[in-house]
């Protein structure tokens, strides 16, 4: 989403409608979002985008971006962050990921079963998370490309305020007093998009394993834990005719071993089962099926229609399906730049006895 909001500010300062593409461009821009989580975010950033020499007269490579931005929200969060994608050797590679600092204010409801009224949590974290991939083939004719490659991740998450009294304060949560959690894995990646930003056709799957992680702190004495987690989020895309597209999403989460309690699979925020708060749901396990109406209704301007389902499960019960967790919403669009179809995206959501409003860019799947 951050990237997004970066690149539809270079789009209004140099349209790529009228531009020929450069092998190095560095643009300037605003930043100005909201979601429930930080409110309104305002900040700065500058996106550098990059051909490499060797893709020259390759016209379908891809071209690779970073960012490096500074947003400050009206809950009094500082975000610092450096996402990218690269794409090299005709689009042999590809690697994504960001680096980061966060000073974050969370709202906490309880693990699982165990809900809690909601808590407020301060926490300031480094975050570091890189993908990078080969591709080793071609499925589903000359566009579907797959990938295969190594991930990592690292997380400092140092908790400095919890309410007095929560379960957080009680010691109980795995990593409810902070956790350093280091750890990497295998990922398979496909991609049959006919576009990146707004597809009307195709698949994107992104599938990962990532094999015994080290959590230190995490553990209700502050001892080490380990935990594996198999992770799976794929999309799907169909054109209704020449304005309306439904596009569908299936991901799940599966956690094996003791993970912190900001590590657990989670349902809620701007991308799944938009209408609960970030996180709303946390637990071992979870899944969740997520669809979407979308059309064009006149020049710029667009609607769309949205809902999802989603349940969660534990160790003793791989997913309880029947307390599933529902939402359903509304949205409109504006197309910030013809050529990738690129949206501003304002949705408001409704789950059960909580709403979400949300202006950023780009869809949520």
């Amino acid at each position: 989403m951050l990237l997004s909001l970066v690149l539809l500010g270079s789009f209004v300062l140099a349209p790529p409608d009228t531009l020929r593409p450069k092998r190095l461009a560095l643009i300037p821009v605003p930043l100005v979002y909201y979601t429930p989580e930080t409110r309104l975010a305002v900040g700065a950033a500058a996106t550098a985008t990059l051909r490499f020499r060797r893709d020259d007269g390759f016209a379908a490579a891809r071209p690779s971006q970073a960012t490096l931005a500074v947003a400050y929200t009206q809950n009094r969060q500082l975000l610092l962050y450096l996402p990218f994608q690269v794409f090299y050797d005709h689009n042999t590679y590809y690697a994504y990921g960001e680096a980061g600092y966060y000073r974050y204010t969370y709202y906490f409801y309880g693990l699982g079963r165990q809900e809690v009224p909601r808590e407020l949590y301060s926490v300031n974290f480094p975050r570091v998370r890189v993908n990078a991939f080969r591709r080793v083939g071609r499925l589903l004719g000359e566009r579907g490309q797959l990938y295969a490659g190594l991930r990592y991740q690292y997380e400092d998450y140092q908790v400095t305020r919890v309410a007095p009294g929560g379960l957080l304060a009680g010691g109980t949560v795995p990593g409810g007093q902070g956790s350093r959690l280091t750890g990497g894995g295998l990922g398979l990646f496909f991609d049959s998009r006919d576009n990146v930003f707004y597809p009307r056709k195709g698949v994107v799957a992104d599938v990962g394993a990532f094999l015994r992680n080290r959590a230190a702190g995490a553990g209700p004495a502050g001892e080490t834990t380990h935990f594996s987690r198999y992770v799976a989020d794929v999309a799907e895309y169909h054109a209704l005719g020449r304005r309306a597209v439904l596009a569908l999403n299936y991901a799940g989460s599966l956690i094996v071993g003791t993970a912190p309690f900001n590590a657990l699979s989670q349902l809620g925020g701007s991308r799944r089962l938009r209408g609960y708060y970030e996180a709303r749901y946390r637990d071992q396990n979870s899944a969740l099926v997520q669809s979407e109406l979308r059309l064009e209704v006149y020049k710029r301007l667009g609607a769309v229609v949205f809902g999802g389902v989603g349940a969660l499960g534990d160790q003793q019960t791989l997913l309880r399906l029947r307390d599933p967790k529902a939402a359903y919403g509304a949205g409109l669009r504006f197309i910030a730049n013809r050529r990738d179809h690129l949206n501003v995206r304002l949705d408001y959501g409704l789950g059960r006895q909580s709403t979400g409003f949300y202006l950023t860019v780009g869809e949520a799947f």
